[in-house]
């Protein structure tokens, strides 16, 4: 559709209509200015009375207004939201670039016409979809607050190793989140998961498509070497379905894998400490015989589920923050240092105690657990 055009109302003189009848005058005079034709020169000989000479200064000040251009209303507008303070709505043509935008992203989606590295990995859908249906989880839901992002290379591999916690995987999730959004480079988050995770049906595809990978020392090589940033949860099972009794206090991070794999490819170590991840599901309980039958490490109670029934799926708006710690270099130790069993060791307790004591100052600092 066109767009309108803006046409400036206006009265009848401004287009040359009839003009208005001029002001009677007492006596002969008013006969005269009837009829000109009649009165002859006279009408022009005679003076004008102030009345009629303010009546006619009047008439040519509104025939000057009604014939000077009205400003377009678009540009009115938008003087007058620059004076208020608040942006100019969005043009059409913003709508019409992002229609086809989607459409164009329909037609690659159909025909096929759009890439996948050796992992599954998709940007195109992450970007587009998955990011937008995460991004409202973490701004408005969770407001989730973001520290030390710059603590991630901008370029080059990266080996992010954070705490794990909150009954369901969502800390993942809005970490992969957090980097994506932002990151000043805009960075993706490769994260590692464990093997339920490409068991189960649909989420096996869709974390394939966001850039997850089985958590092996060979994919996560692989991918560090290839320069992208890779997340890393060492505490797994053990973290995530812990008791809410032991909330923010870090388990085992397993025989130090992630350092030999960091150290392998030459990348530093960036620890991440969550908080707020530990409060969405507080397990209070857990059936380990249902979650024997299931094939599940845990079947978690909550003071919500299984009571609520599917309601009791829905997380607590809780106030997360996540940061980023000072890396720790690891491109300074000979290739033979991914052996020594004792290097690794300090390194895991070095990551793990950093991201420990990153989260209780974060626990001291936080008014509340939902502000």
């Amino acid at each position: 559709m066109a767009d309108a055009k803006v046409i400036p109302f206006d009265d009848d003189r401004s287009r040359g209509g009839a003009q208005r009848p001029a002001r009677r005058r007492p006596g002969g005079s008013a006969r005269r200015m009837a009829d000109p034709a009649a009165a002859g020169d006279s009408v022009v000989r005679e003076a004008p009375d102030p009345v009629v000479r303010e009546t006619a200064a009047s008439e040519a000040t509104g025939r000057d207004a009604a014939v000077s251009p009205l400003p377009d209303r678009g540009v009115v507008a938008a003087a007058r939201d620059t004076a208020a303070g608040e942006p100019a709505p969005a043009g059409r043509g913003d709508w019409d670039r992002r229609i086809a935008g989607g459409l164009a992203f329909l037609r690659r989606r159909l025909t096929g016409d759009y890439e996948v590295d050796e992992f599954g990995y998709d940007a195109e859908l992450t970007d587009h979809v998955l990011m937008s249906l995460l991004r409202p989880l973490a701004d408005k839901y969770f407001r989730v607050e973001v520290k030390g992002i710059e603590n991630i290379p901008s370029d080059g591999g990266a080996l992010v190793v954070a705490n794990h916690s909150g009954t369901l995987p969502l800390d993942g999730l809005m970490l992969q989140v957090a980097v994506h959004d932002n990151h000043p480079a805009g960075r993706h988050l490769r994260l590692l998961a464990a093997d339920l995770v490409f068991m189960l049906p649909v989420v096996n595809e869709l974390a394939r498509k966001a850039g997850h990978t089985l958590a092996c020392a060979e994919d996560a090589e692989r991918l560090l070497q290839g320069g992208e940033v890779v997340g890393v949860m060492p505490e797994g099972f053990k973290g995530i379905g812990k008791p809410f009794s032991e909330r923010y206090k870090l388990q085992r991070f397993g025989r130090g894998g992630f350092v030999s794999t960091a150290l392998r490819a030459g990348v530093p170590i960036v620890p991440c400490s969550i908080v707020g991840a530990e409060e969405i599901y507080p397990m209070i309980g857990n059936a380990k015989t249902l979650a024997r039958l299931l094939g599940f490490p845990y079947f978690p109670i909550t003071p919500t589920f299984p009571w609520l029934g599917p309601l009791g799926v829905v997380p607590l708006p809780t106030k997360w923050t996540i940061q980023f710690g000072e890396p720790i270099a690891t491109d300074g130790y000979p290739p033979e240092a991914a052996e020594d069993p004792m290097l690794m060791f300090n390194l895991t307790d070095q990551v793990r105690e950093q991201i420990q004591h990153t989260l209780y100052k974060l626990l001291v600092q936080r008014r509340s657990v939902f502000f």
